[in-house]
């Protein structure tokens, strides 16, 4: 059985909306060197509707390739359906990711959460604050 799926091989070499955005609603950067994965999103957002997102990556092939479907998740919902996004439909809609790169889909959904807080609060938006913990690195068996 190969280690990943056609559609994480997919992913990782045509990583859909690469790169970054020229004035961004929200930005949000999640992970850290010690990890090995740094995730960076950029929404750009009108009428509370995600209509562009990019991303950019710096890690492991499923880390690439969970930012990559988490762009393709969240373009053109509402702010708040991208918020609902969680790690475990990233796998899912990746036909799974190893148990040992599960983390990759927790910062890919982090990634979501921490552009949508930036965008909330450059606009004043108020927000329940329990929905952006702050984590400093994420373990794979605490999630999915």
């Amino acid at each position: 059985m190969a280690l990943y799926t056609d559609t994480v091989m997919d992913y990782f070499v045509n990583p859909r909306n690469v790169g970054e955005i020229e004035n961004p609603d929200g930005v949000g950067e999640v992970g850290n060197a010690k990890c090995g994965d740094i995730m960076k999103m950029y929404l750009k957002i009108e009428d509370n509707v995600i209509n562009d997102v990019k991303f950019e990556t710096f890690g492991c092939g499923s880390a690439i390739a969970s930012s990559s479907m988490a762009t393709e998740m969240i373009k053109g919902k509402t702010v708040e359906e991208a918020l609902a996004i969680t790690n475990k439909q990233v796998v899912n809609e990746l036909g799974g990711l190893p148990a040992h790169k599960l983390h990759c889909s927790v910062l890919a959904e982090e990634s979501i959460k921490a552009a949508i807080k930036d965008y909330y609060d450059k606009n004043g938006i108020e927000y329940d604050k329990n929905l952006f913990a702050e984590t400093d690195c994420v373990k794979s068996d605490s999630y999915v």
